[in-house]
């Protein structure tokens, strides 16, 4: 593996500022983003005024944890244009993730957001080794999913030449990165481990490719899969974070130099660790639940997002920014399938639209080789049902998931009372066999 360590006149001065320096730019910000959000968002000036706080009682960082959170609920509750701060003219660009309805959580962009965005995902490339002129292939989804269109747009301010392949068709991945010769690849983890197997089965080894760097996110990924991956492409395996709720990919990413956690920008977001279950602010070095807030956003500021994931912040190494650790976990039930999040009440929904079906339903994800694999188990109410119906009813309901959901499932279902139940009658929900 060939890493290219950044010289100091690479960075950006923020990316070498004190702590003084930053958290006075932070204090700043936030005041800004504040104000923004109470005075152009109907959400916001009715949360803080319940909370019985303003904007002007923020005098210090710390002065934050006084305010109240927002949850994905409250995008699903002001769904789809509510919680913008802008006119919705000045919006030149939306997306959306799946919520825990059939309604996704919509976000919205002004042109300075796009911008800002496409700066923070250049930073990222730049600090996983990319360089202007650098050739990019990325394989994340494009559309209404921020990872395709957010890796684009910050490859092309950064300089690079992309090559917007999009997931899918992995044949063709390995033609074009054979025939194109790319250096860097924007994809998830597990879909890169595809891509490595089916170098193989052409009969070429992974590790001759073009490729140097990695940077891989939309889902969680372990330190073991990084070595398979690393060892299997011969390459520097990065990881990117973010969630469409706060920006998208780009809010974190590691450094090439020392691969010792994402970076948070945080000129750009400003990150807490809270305790799940009481809200309190944690200290640095202690784990709990990532709550971000937006320093910079105009269409869509976001105050104190409980993003349920679980990690810790630590001291900054490469960079100026604090780091942020590995995700352990998640502090509702909410599954990350392919890069698409799926709430076991989404499945509900579903279920409960088609009334041969009764309420009781199992998710059940196992590993397809190196991809997450989700089979929906369900069952039929009492009643004859021939083998056609029951083939129906089945289609109808994996539609249905794709539609609303966006994940590929396979639909399996059982006569009355097939779903195993709890001692207490309770069925269990989710059935987790990847790491069986």
């Amino acid at each position: 593996m060939v890493q290219r360590i950044p010289q100091p006149g690479d960075l950006e001065p923020i990316e070498r500022a004190s702590r003084d320096e930053l958290q006075a730019l932070q204090l700043e910000r936030l005041k800004q983003t504040l104000r923004h959000a109470y005075e152009n968002v109907a959400h916001y000036r009715r949360s803080f005024d319940e909370a019985g706080v303003h904007p002007d009682d923020l005098t210090s960082l710390a002065d934050l944890a006084k305010f109240p959170f927002t949850t994905k609920k409250t995008l699903r509750d002001n769904y789809p244009f509510g919680l913008f701060a802008v006119p919705r003219e000045q919006v030149v660009r939306v997306h959306a993730s799946s919520g825990t309805t059939g309604k996704p959580t919509v976000v919205g962009y002004t042109r300075r957001d796009i911008d800002t965005w496409a700066d923070l995902v250049a930073r990222s490339i730049r600090a996983a080794g990319g360089r202007p002129g650098d050739m990019v292939h990325i394989a994340y989804g494009y559309g209404l999913f921020t990872g395709g269109l957010g890796a684009h747009y910050g490859a092309e301010r950064l300089g690079c030449t992309v090559v917007p392949m999009s997931g899918g068709q992995t044949e063709k991945q390995v033609q074009l990165i054979q025939d194109f010769q790319p250096s860097i690849i924007m994809v998830t983890p597990s879909y890169m481990l595809n891509i490595v197997e089916e170098f193989k089965r052409q009969g070429i080894d992974p590790a001759t490719s073009s490729l140097k760097v990695g940077i891989f996110g939309a889902e969680p990924w372990t330190a073991a899969m990084r070595r398979e991956i690393e060892e299997g492409a011969g390459i520097d395996a990065v990881d990117i974070y973010g969630l469409s709720e706060v920006m998208g990919p780009g809010v974190a990413s590691e450094c090439i130099e020392s691969k010792d956690g994402p970076v948070i920008w945080e000129d750009h977001f400003y990150p807490e660790i809270i305790d799940p279950d009481t809200g309190e602010v944690l200290p640095d070095g202690e784990e709990g639940e990532l709550v971000f807030t937006s320093l910079s956003k105009e269409a869509l500021p976001i105050v104190r997002y409980r993003t349920r994931d679980l990690t810790r912040l630590l001291p900054p190494t490469s960079r100026a920014m604090r780091r942020m650790d590995r995700i352990t976990g998640r502090s509702d039930d909410m599954l990350i399938i392919r890069g698409v999040n799926v709430f076991p009440s989404q499945v509900e929904e579903q279920v409960l639209q088609m009334p041969a079906l009764a309420p009781q339903y199992q998710l059940v994800v196992s590993k397809d080789g190196h991809l997450d694999k989700l089979e929906v188990r369900c069952e039929l109410r009492e009643g004859a049902f021939s083998d056609e119906q029951v083939q129906t009813l089945s289609q109808e309901l994996k539609h249905r998931i794709k539609t609303y959901i966006g994940v590929t499932t396979s639909v399996n279902l059982l006569p009355a009372q097939g779903i195993e139940r709890s001692m207490t009658g309770k069925a269990r929900r989710v059935v987790d066999q990847r790491n069986q």
